[in-house]
């Protein structure tokens, strides 16, 4: 499938209830479960996706819109930790929601042709890389994290589906 900008809106508009209808109401043990120390939890996983709607995505497609001629500042993927201390999910998902949908506002303000999606940035990893890109990659990056979040819950029951592991490859 090629990118296309309205098919990716499509995606990142419903990451936000996505993650509510997983995450809103569920318990702790749920919550800050892992499938290593070094993971993320599900709530880990909201607090890193509102530090990167808030400082990655948006501020790098203006970057490249703007012909700025410097890197990208890096991502700090884990300096979500003042994000989500001392909030409940429930604040959480409605400040990702929230969040979400004023970026695909200013994104549909941008009103982006395909000659702008084509245009370049510079990363700090991986040098030359297009708004298209960018932008691909927040769709995947939102699906990814969402994988993530189903694997790790998943993983909590994996003893206790007995010898069903055998068929149930979220385990594998």
């Amino acid at each position: 499938m090629e990118f296309h900008l309205d098919q990716a809106i499509e995606v990142l508009a419903q990451t936000p209830g996505v993650l509510d209808a997983l995450l809103r109401g569920k318990s702790a043990a749920w919550l800050h479960s892992r499938k290593s120390p070094e993971a993320f939890s599900p709530i880990d996983v909201v607090g890193h996706l509102i530090l990167a709607d808030t400082t990655d995505w948006l501020p790098r497609a203006h970057i490249i819109l703007e012909r700025q001629p410097t890197a990208f500042a890096p991502f700090d993927r884990f300096a979500f930790q003042p994000i989500i201390a001392g909030k409940s999910i429930e604040i959480l998902l409605t400040e990702f929601a929230d969040l979400r949908k004023q970026n695909l506002q200013t994104l549909s303000r941008l009103n982006l042709t395909e000659d702008q999606l084509d245009l370049t940035g510079i990363h700090p990893e991986f040098g030359g890389v297009t708004l298209r890109n960018l932008l691909a990659t927040w769709v995947v990056h939102d699906l990814n994290h969402i994988q993530q979040i189903v694997k790790t819950m998943a993983n909590e029951y994996r003893d206790a589906v007995g010898p069903w592991q055998a068929y149930l490859s979220i385990l594998h």
